[in-house]
């Protein structure tokens, strides 16, 4: 479990380098990576004690303890402020949350794929609740998509995990790099 998260936190951190230009309902569009979501001084790893996991059986009392600890803890990690009604343009993979016949209409955007569907979900600054009126066709679970829309400093809580973020998309975008 701590190699996962370890290999998940290297992927987030190692993503896109901002880039600058486009508009979009005429305010620029800053192209962000996952760790600017993050502060500074916020190591999701360093929240909760997993020396233990590997030693603990799935039925043993103390690891739904320790897993209640380590959702609870993933759920209310910290978000930047700063970032609050920057329009933004982020690479990540779509979770849906609400489907119109063949349309996702609004879905959490994460960093890696299977973020909670196979695995426990990100940290809460890792995760956007994302809202497109027109809805868009989500074709392959496995193919990244680009995203760019009005970010808000917003809780979005769900059976899926809590977003800590909450972004008005204005388009999206087929991943190509």
């Amino acid at each position: 479990m701590r190699k996962l998260f370890s290999i998940c936190l290297i992927l987030i951190l190692s993503s896109v380098i901002p880039a600058q230009g486009e508009t979009v309902n005429g305010e620029e569009v800053e192209e962000i990576d996952w760790g600017v979501l993050m502060p500074a001084d916020y190591y999701p790893e360093a929240v909760f004690d997993t020396s233990q996991f590997g030693s603990l059986d799935d039925y043993d009392p103390m690891a739904e303890i320790k897993l209640k600890a380590m959702m609870e803890a993933l759920s209310s990690a910290p978000v930047v402020q700063e970032m609050d009604g920057q329009m933004i343009r982020i690479p990540g993979f779509v979770v849906p949350l609400v489907e119109e016949g063949l349309k996702v209409t609004e879905f959490f955007l994460v960093p890696y794929f299977g973020a909670c569907i196979h695995v426990p979900p990100p940290p809460s600054n890792q995760m956007l609740h994302v809202t497109f009126e027109p809805g868009t066709n989500v074709e392959n679970l496995y193919d990244a998509v680009w995203i760019t829309g009005k970010l808000s400093v917003m809780r979005v809580a769900h059976d899926l995990g809590t977003a800590g973020y909450k972004v008005e998309a204005f388009m999206i975008e087929p991943y190509d790099k």
